[in-house]
């Protein structure tokens, strides 16, 4: 697998009735969704969702432009 070639493992939170547990972080389940929401912040926006440029320059400099307008909105 890629994931297990890499050293990466699923942060999954774990079933009341799973017998054998594995391993969680409640801390990287957070920032985990902290960056999923701010994914979600950033398709909210159009020209990203729908990749109007095809030009992946042009495409870089759209998501910075947005991010910076983001964090400007605090």
């Amino acid at each position: 697998m890629i994931a297990a070639a890499r050293n990466i493992w699923a942060n999954i939170p774990n079933r009341s009735n799973r017998k054998q547990r594995f391993g969680f972080s409640s801390w990287l389940y957070r920032q985990r969704n902290l960056v999923e929401r701010f994914f979600n912040r950033i398709k909210q926006f159009r020209g990203i969702a729908t990749r109007y440029d095809k030009d992946a320059a042009n495409y870089l400099a759209a998501i910075k432009l947005i991010c910076a307008r983001l964090w400007c909105q605090g």
